[in-house]
């Protein structure tokens, strides 16, 4: 072999050896990123055994590991879902990882009060107690769409199904003290305004205008679930679980475009949480030791953390009690 093909083979090898170099130091970084992004890491060693716990939409994303991890510590734990099938894929899979058979496939759906009120019924036929209620699922951007009852699906399915829902179990939670009551909202909070005149949508929808509300309606809700609650043992927070990738991107239909998947998706990648990375302030909301007494709060990355003026209004969350006790004809128990 020539000097000059030693030289360009050497030249070429050189090149190929940096790229490849290159390569693995961004991969890396973006791994480190992603790691120190993904926020603060639930680290307490708090075991939940024999606790009773519901989670909503605990199929997939930030429910489904947080139904995860808290069989892993030792719960009893009802997965609440609309789609049955798919709950007990994951029911089946938590079950074998953990080796913890006391978790549950229940049906509630939602976007029907019959299904909440269905679902309750039965918990209460089997269960005697509820430790606690996480309200996890959520839809988020949809179509202009509405619940069996007429309300505009994400105030529906993100407030009032919940709603509904945890004042059903409240005198379960009550006789089980102490207990909790975990809703997980959103940092949209802070964009989202509750239109007093519009409250449905009717007249002008705006899929993130909507879903701003619904979120804000979490936090104005746990509020005054909590000053509702003082005095009973059961506690009452809201949270921010922070950019997690999940399903609830699936109405956003520019994220499944090729553009976002070759490109924007990538870019995002490290600055997105896992489920995992997203669970972790909910677990530290429905099990740490320190937040025995504390009520009426939202955290962020395993801390509490201040919400928007508009989350702090007394007022406007007595009104929206009010109007959620008649939407959901919670008087008719």
């Amino acid at each position: 072999m020539s000097k000059i093909m030693k030289v360009k083979k050497g030249l070429l090898s050189n090149k190929f050896v940096l790229a490849t170099s290159a390569a693995g130091t961004i991969f890396a970084g973006a791994i480190f990123l992603k790691e120190y992004m993904g926020g603060k890491k639930f680290e307490g060693n708090e075991r939940a055994d024999d606790k009773i716990v519901i989670i909503t939409g605990a199929n997939t994303g930030i429910g489904k590991e947080t139904a995860r991890e808290l069989a892993k510590r030792g719960a009893r734990v009802f997965m609440a879902c609309r789609d049955i099938h798919k709950c007990e894929e994951a029911r089946e899979e938590i079950v074998i990882e953990t080796k913890n058979k006391f978790v549950y496939c229940r049906q509630c759906d939602l976007a029907s009060q019959e299904s909440i009120r269905k679902f309750v019924q039965r918990f209460k036929n089997e269960q005697s107690r509820l430790d606690i209620l996480i309200n996890n699922a959520g839809v988020m951007r949809c179509p202009q769409s509405y619940t069996k009852e007429g309300i505009e699906l994400q105030l529906g399915v993100n407030h009032m199904g919940h709603f509904l829902l945890t004042n059903l179990l409240l005198d379960l939670l009550k006789t089980s003290q102490p207990s909790r009551v975990i809703t997980v909202s959103s940092i949209a909070h802070t964009r989202g305004q509750i239109n007093k005149e519009d409250l449905n949508s009717k007249l002008k929808y705006d899929p993130g205008d909507a879903y701003s509300q619904s979120k804000l309606a979490n936090v104005l809700f746990s509020k005054e679930l909590a000053s509702r609650l003082k005095g009973t043992g059961v506690i009452s927070n809201s949270l921010h679980p922070g950019v997690v990738d999940t399903e609830l991107f699936r109405h956003m239909g520019f994220f499944k475009s090729t553009t976002a998947s070759l490109f924007v998706r990538p870019l995002m990648w490290p600055f997105v949480k896992t489920p995992k990375q997203g669970a972790q302030t909910t677990l530290f909301a429905a099990l740490d030791e320190s937040l025995k007494e504390t009520s009426g709060k939202y955290f962020k990355d395993c801390a509490e953390y201040p919400v928007a003026p508009q989350g702090d209004d007394d007022s406007m969350a007595k009104w929206l009690w009010a109007v959620s006790e008649k939407w959901t004809r919670l008087d008719n128990k």
